[in-house]
Protein backbone atom coordinates (compact mmCIF):
# COMPACT_ATOMS: atom_id res chain seq x y z
CA UNK A 1 0.00 0.00 0.00
CA UNK A 2 1.06 3.47 -0.37
CA UNK A 3 2.23 5.46 2.63
CA UNK A 4 -0.23 7.81 4.20
CA UNK A 5 1.61 10.47 6.21
CA UNK A 6 -0.35 13.83 7.41
CA UNK A 7 0.77 16.93 9.20
CA UNK A 8 -0.81 18.23 11.97
CA UNK A 9 0.70 22.04 12.18
CA UNK A 10 2.00 23.61 15.33
CA UNK A 11 -0.74 26.48 14.82
CA UNK A 12 -3.40 23.62 15.39
CA UNK A 13 -2.22 23.11 18.72
CA UNK A 14 -3.27 26.45 20.22
CA UNK A 15 -2.13 26.73 24.21
CA UNK A 16 0.38 24.01 25.64
CA UNK A 17 0.13 22.75 28.88
CA UNK A 18 3.32 20.99 30.77
CA UNK A 19 2.82 17.82 32.51
CA UNK A 20 5.15 16.28 35.00
CA UNK A 21 5.15 12.15 34.52
CA UNK A 22 7.18 11.03 37.69
CA UNK A 23 8.18 7.12 36.97
CA UNK A 24 10.19 5.03 39.48
CA UNK A 25 11.28 8.72 41.41
CA UNK A 26 11.96 10.21 38.04
CA UNK A 27 10.55 13.04 36.40
CA UNK A 28 10.07 14.12 32.70
CA UNK A 29 8.20 17.19 31.24
CA UNK A 30 5.82 16.81 28.49
CA UNK A 31 4.10 19.67 26.92
CA UNK A 32 0.36 19.07 24.77
CA UNK A 33 -2.14 20.98 23.29
CA UNK A 34 -4.33 22.09 25.77
CA UNK A 35 -7.69 21.42 24.16
CA UNK A 36 -8.42 18.89 22.10
CA UNK A 37 -11.08 19.84 20.24
CA UNK A 38 -9.79 23.16 19.26
CA UNK A 39 -7.05 20.95 17.68
CA UNK A 40 -9.74 18.89 15.67
CA UNK A 41 -11.37 21.82 14.37
CA UNK A 42 -8.34 23.27 12.45
CA UNK A 43 -8.79 23.00 9.09
CA UNK A 44 -5.63 20.82 7.69
CA UNK A 45 -6.80 18.34 10.97
CA UNK A 46 -10.23 18.45 9.26
CA UNK A 47 -9.37 17.99 5.50
CA UNK A 48 -7.05 14.81 6.85
CA UNK A 49 -10.24 13.51 8.37
CA UNK A 50 -12.50 13.87 4.84
CA UNK A 51 -9.34 12.25 3.01
CA UNK A 52 -8.45 9.28 5.22
CA UNK A 53 -10.68 10.04 8.48
CA UNK A 54 -7.37 10.73 10.60
CA UNK A 55 -7.69 12.32 13.79
CA UNK A 56 -4.17 13.01 15.60
CA UNK A 57 -5.06 11.35 18.83
CA UNK A 58 -1.51 10.98 19.90
CA UNK A 59 -2.01 15.06 21.13
CA UNK A 60 -3.20 13.33 24.70
CA UNK A 61 -1.20 10.87 26.95
CA UNK A 62 -2.68 7.06 26.66
CA UNK A 63 -1.85 4.75 29.43
CA UNK A 64 -0.27 2.23 27.66
CA UNK A 65 2.33 5.10 27.09
CA UNK A 66 2.99 5.25 30.50
CA UNK A 67 3.44 1.22 30.54
CA UNK A 68 6.08 1.13 27.93
CA UNK A 69 7.98 3.85 29.80
CA UNK A 70 8.19 2.19 32.98
CA UNK A 71 9.44 -0.75 31.04
CA UNK A 72 12.00 0.79 28.90
CA UNK A 73 13.21 2.44 32.11
CA UNK A 74 13.55 -0.95 33.69
CA UNK A 75 15.00 -2.31 30.72
CA UNK A 76 18.89 -3.43 31.59
CA UNK A 77 20.03 -1.88 28.03
CA UNK A 78 23.60 -3.19 26.42
CA UNK A 79 23.94 -0.14 24.33
CA UNK A 80 26.49 -2.01 22.73
CA UNK A 81 23.95 -4.58 20.84
CA UNK A 82 21.35 -1.91 21.52
CA UNK A 83 21.95 1.34 21.38
CA UNK A 84 20.02 2.42 18.23
CA UNK A 85 16.40 2.65 18.62
CA UNK A 86 13.08 3.64 16.59
CA UNK A 87 9.95 4.65 18.37
CA UNK A 88 7.07 4.05 16.11
CA UNK A 89 3.80 6.20 17.13
CA UNK A 90 5.55 8.31 19.20
CA UNK A 91 2.98 10.59 19.76
CA UNK A 92 4.13 12.99 22.75
CA UNK A 93 7.49 11.16 23.00
CA UNK A 94 7.32 10.05 26.08
CA UNK A 95 8.67 6.52 25.77
CA UNK A 96 11.35 7.75 23.46
CA UNK A 97 12.45 10.57 25.85
CA UNK A 98 12.69 7.58 29.00
CA UNK A 99 15.23 5.60 26.08
CA UNK A 100 17.49 8.63 25.40
CA UNK A 101 17.50 8.64 30.00
CA UNK A 102 18.85 5.69 29.19
CA UNK A 103 21.73 6.44 27.31
CA UNK A 104 20.18 5.12 23.55
CA UNK A 105 20.25 6.90 20.64
CA UNK A 106 16.41 7.36 19.70
CA UNK A 107 14.68 8.27 15.92
CA UNK A 108 11.46 9.19 16.77
CA UNK A 109 8.63 8.13 14.05
CA UNK A 110 5.40 8.89 13.81
CA UNK A 111 2.65 9.09 11.15
CA UNK A 112 1.80 12.74 11.22
CA UNK A 113 5.02 14.61 11.12
CA UNK A 114 3.40 17.01 13.74
CA UNK A 115 3.84 14.67 16.19
CA UNK A 116 7.75 13.83 15.17
CA UNK A 117 8.31 17.28 15.74
CA UNK A 118 6.66 18.24 19.00
CA UNK A 119 8.13 14.50 20.32
CA UNK A 120 11.78 16.48 19.41
CA UNK A 121 10.69 19.31 21.25
CA UNK A 122 9.84 17.66 24.32
CA UNK A 123 12.70 15.84 24.06
CA UNK A 124 14.84 19.06 23.92
CA UNK A 125 12.74 20.02 27.16
CA UNK A 126 14.36 16.99 28.91
CA UNK A 127 17.72 18.05 28.05
CA UNK A 128 17.89 16.27 24.96
CA UNK A 129 18.45 18.42 21.87
CA UNK A 130 18.61 17.79 18.28
CA UNK A 131 16.80 14.12 18.52
CA UNK A 132 15.85 12.13 14.68
CA UNK A 133 12.60 12.30 13.83
CA UNK A 134 11.07 10.46 10.73
CA UNK A 135 7.56 10.70 9.14
CA UNK A 136 6.46 6.90 8.91
CA UNK A 137 3.63 5.00 8.36
CA UNK A 138 4.57 1.60 9.48
CA UNK A 139 1.96 -0.33 7.50
CA UNK A 140 4.47 0.48 4.37
CA UNK A 141 8.05 1.39 5.30
CA UNK A 142 11.05 1.88 3.56
CA UNK A 143 12.55 -1.48 2.31
CA UNK A 144 16.29 -0.89 4.16
CA UNK A 145 14.42 0.40 7.71
CA UNK A 146 16.66 -1.27 10.46
CA UNK A 147 16.47 -0.73 14.18
CA UNK A 148 18.40 -3.01 16.77
CA UNK A 149 15.28 -1.94 19.27
CA UNK A 150 12.12 -0.79 18.23
CA UNK A 151 9.19 0.09 20.42
CA UNK A 152 5.32 1.64 20.36
CA UNK A 153 2.55 1.91 22.64
CA UNK A 154 -1.15 2.00 21.55
CA UNK A 155 -0.35 1.13 17.69
CA UNK A 156 -2.43 -2.60 17.23
CA UNK A 157 -5.77 -0.40 17.78
CA UNK A 158 -7.33 -2.36 15.00
CA UNK A 159 -6.74 -5.80 13.53
CA UNK A 160 -5.34 -4.62 10.56
CA UNK A 161 -2.80 -2.18 12.40
CA UNK A 162 -2.14 -5.60 14.57
CA UNK A 163 -0.85 -7.41 11.23
CA UNK A 164 0.57 -4.79 10.16
CA UNK A 165 3.06 -4.32 13.39
CA UNK A 166 3.45 -7.70 13.24
CA UNK A 167 5.42 -7.35 9.20
CA UNK A 168 6.75 -4.46 10.11
CA UNK A 169 8.81 -6.29 12.79
CA UNK A 170 9.27 -9.40 10.94
CA UNK A 171 10.81 -7.19 8.17
CA UNK A 172 12.53 -4.87 10.07
CA UNK A 173 14.24 -6.28 13.32
CA UNK A 174 17.24 -7.64 12.93
CA UNK A 175 18.33 -10.93 14.36
CA UNK A 176 19.74 -9.77 17.48
CA UNK A 177 17.19 -7.17 18.03
CA UNK A 178 14.73 -6.38 20.66
CA UNK A 179 10.63 -5.27 20.17
CA UNK A 180 8.59 -3.59 22.89
CA UNK A 181 4.98 -3.21 22.43
CA UNK A 182 2.61 -1.64 24.94
CA UNK A 183 -1.42 -2.53 24.72
CA UNK A 184 -3.91 -1.74 26.97
CA UNK A 185 -5.44 -4.93 26.50
CA UNK A 186 -7.03 -4.42 23.08
CA UNK A 187 -9.71 -7.02 21.59
CA UNK A 188 -7.71 -6.37 18.40
CA UNK A 189 -4.51 -7.10 20.14
CA UNK A 190 -5.42 -10.63 21.25
CA UNK A 191 -3.85 -12.54 18.03
CA UNK A 192 -0.89 -10.23 18.43
CA UNK A 193 1.42 -13.07 19.93
CA UNK A 194 0.49 -15.92 18.05
CA UNK A 195 0.75 -14.22 15.19
CA UNK A 196 4.69 -12.90 16.20
CA UNK A 197 5.09 -17.17 17.22
CA UNK A 198 4.14 -18.25 14.44
CA UNK A 199 6.35 -15.74 12.53
CA UNK A 200 9.26 -17.19 14.53
CA UNK A 201 9.69 -14.66 17.24
CA UNK A 202 9.44 -15.69 20.96
CA UNK A 203 6.98 -13.46 22.81
CA UNK A 204 7.02 -12.64 26.90
CA UNK A 205 4.13 -10.55 28.62
CA UNK A 206 4.72 -8.17 30.93
CA UNK A 207 1.42 -7.49 32.63
CA UNK A 208 1.52 -3.65 33.50
CA UNK A 209 -0.73 -1.36 35.52
CA UNK A 210 -1.00 2.52 35.37
CA UNK A 211 -2.79 5.34 36.70
CA UNK A 212 -4.18 7.26 40.26
CA UNK A 213 -5.13 4.75 42.71
CA UNK A 214 -8.16 2.86 42.09
CA UNK A 215 -8.76 3.89 38.11
CA UNK A 216 -5.81 1.77 37.19
CA UNK A 217 -5.79 1.21 33.53
CA UNK A 218 -4.52 -2.95 32.67
CA UNK A 219 -2.17 -3.75 29.99
CA UNK A 220 0.80 -5.57 28.88
CA UNK A 221 4.28 -4.94 27.59
CA UNK A 222 5.23 -7.58 24.85
CA UNK A 223 8.66 -8.04 24.82
CA UNK A 224 9.69 -9.75 21.42
CA UNK A 225 12.90 -11.19 20.23
CA UNK A 226 13.80 -13.92 17.70
CA UNK A 227 14.34 -17.49 17.56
Amino acid sequence: MTAKLHHTPKEAFGNRVRETIVLDGREFLLDRPERLDLVFDHPQVRAAYNSDLYIPFWCDLWPAAQMLAREILDEPWDLATHGRALEIGCGLGLSGIVALSRGLQVTFSDIDLGACQLAAENAALNGYPGTAILALDFRSPPATLSFPVIFGADVLYDEDMTGSAVSFLMAHLPANGLALIADPDRVSARLFREMLESAGMTVKLKPKKVGPHGSKTKGVVYRITWG
